[in-house]
């Protein structure tokens, strides 16, 4: 048996698979996220062990004999998260998230330095964790005095479940300090920021062994000595290894929270100016491209807390059947954004509006926005060499049937959907756990689900909807104009 532990922004995740990937079992607990100033966002790293404790209770309470297997364990977390660590291990101040965005000053800062993009291949973002220690430098330097290591989220549950100050390249390659190419820790980045590789984690490839399970932990859920922990990955590149995105071309769309654009690479080629992450992937000598939009799903959730509907509700208004785009349009930039603008203080917008502009309508527009930005996305990937014919579509977006159709027409390229099952972040890190116990050969393992269904553009609403991204890419030069004043 293997499991997958998966860090979420919202809950971990605990997924238990037999030898022959079969889904044995899963269990999840919820995780508050904290936001006590705009732009903020932060979680405590005590609630992510409490949650994976109850997550792992209750999955030793459905499954006990089968949990007693486990061979190996994989990770998978939540990326750029900011988790301090002092000389005793203890955790010095909250978690600065992915998605907060206060040092956007820092970052534009490090950006500006030719080594940071030369180096790790990307523009220095707000969420990512170099610029984050930087601010904390500057507004806690008592804090940052102290600072041992530097972890990213799912390496605390690392350090927690073994013991070890380890990492991987795929959740490494978003901090801005990792030499992407080479695929180890930059000295000249580090010290760009103040550190050295000593507040480092060691790394090692994500199919490889990172600790084993603390003795006490392995009494407490019923299982043996010896469970092997992968290296593991970030929350995409682990998505990416559940649904077999491994080999070059291969590209998956993911609606949650956030959305992301994803493609797997068999070399690197970066393009910082294009907004698009080139980061290592969780196998060695793999890398991947991806574009990132900050609200995905978090738009239509938004939207759900203004209307006093839910989600659900609102997609029902909507119905199944495409439309043509409205007069509305709706800029989701409610956390800033990432690919292709790299601009935290860009807020969202509707735009259009008239008295005909009921909530169906604006619903459709949420839909809609989303389905642009992630146009955007695949243009950026185009300028920085990545071609796509086709994507999977996973993620809980990918359950509504008009964003799937509005997605296909605005991307002007067929979305497959799998198979039932959960080809997840969670899946993937036990694939990892898998892996890095039985030395068994990735690409054996890491395969891609049937598909259970093809969404195709709607060639008859192609036009419109071409006319409508172009009313929406035209809107961002002008919102960025007035946020000026």
């Amino acid at each position: 048996m293997y499991l997958g532990l998966d860090l979420g922004t919202s809950g971990v995740k605990a997924l238990l698979i037999d030898a022959d990937q079969n889904i044995i079992g899963s269990t999840s607990a919820g995780i508050p996220v904290s936001r006590p100033h705009p732009g903020w966002s932060e979680q405590e790293p005590a609630d992510w062990v409490s949650a994976t404790e109850q997550a792992m209770d209750a999955l030793k309470a459905a499954h006990p004999k089968e949990l007693a297997a486990v061979r190996g364990i994989g990770l998978s977390g939540h990326m750029h998260g900011a988790t301090l660590i002092g000389a005793d291990d203890l955790v010095l101040r909250p978690c600065i998230m992915w998605n907060d965005t206060r040092s956007w000053k820092e970052a534009a800062e490090l950006d500006a330095n030719p080594a940071f993009r030369r180096i790790s291949g990307n523009i220095v973002f707000p969420g990512f964790t170099a610029p984050k220690l930087v601010w904390v430098a500057r507004n806690e330097p008592e804090i940052f005095s102290q600072v041992a290591k530097v972890l990213l989220p799912k390496d605390y549950l690392r350090l927690w479940l073994a013991g070890e100050h380890l990492s991987e390249m795929s959740d490494s390659a978003g901090t801005s300090w990792l030499d992407t190419a080479g695929r180890k820790w930059s000295g000249e980045l580090l010290a760009a920021t103040g550190l050295e590789e000593r507040h480092m984690p060691g790394l090692v490839e994500g199919t490889e062994a990172a600790g084993t399970l603390r003795a006490e932990l392995a009494a407490r859920w019923g299982m043996g000595s010896g469970v092997v922990i992968a290296g593991g990955a970030g929350d995409n590149a682990a998505s990416a290894c559940g649904m077999g995105t491994v080999q070059e071309g291969a590209a998956f769309v993911s609606l949650g929270t956030s959305g992301v654009l994803f493609a797997a690479n068999s070399s690197y080629l970066p393009k910082p100016e294009s907004a698009v992450h080139t980061f290592c992937h969780a196998l060695p000598d793999t890398w991947h491209q991806m574009g990132v939009i900050l609200s995905a799903t978090d738009a239509l959730n938004w939207f759900s807390g203004v209307t006093g509907r839910t989600a659900a509700e609102l997609s029902a208004e909507v119905g199944d059947k495409l439309r043509a785009p409205s007069s509305v349009t709706f800029l989701p930039y409610l956390s800033g954004e990432r690919t292709p603008h790299n601009d935290a203080a860009i807020r969202g917008a509707f735009t259009g509006l008239g008295h005909e502009s009921a909530r169906p309508v604006l619903t459709q527009a949420v839909l809609e926005g989303v389905a642009f930005a992630l146009r955007d996305n695949l243009e950026a990937l185009k300028s920085a060499g990545t071609h796509l014919s086709r994507v999977t579509a996973i993620g809980g977006g990918s359950r509504s049937r008009y964003w799937l159709a509005a997605m296909a027409t605005a991307l002007g390229m067929p979305v497959d959907l799998p198979q039932d099952g959960d080809f997840g972040a969670a899946f993937g890190a036990a694939r990892l756990g898998l892996v890095a116990a039985t030395g068994a050969d990735p690409k054996s393992v890491f395969l891609t689900p049937r598909t259970a269904e093809t969404i195709e553009p709607v060639a008859g609403l192609s036009a419109a909807y071409e006319d409508a991204y172009g009313r929406y890419a035209a809107l961002y030069p002008a919102l960025k104009a007035l946020n000026k004043h």
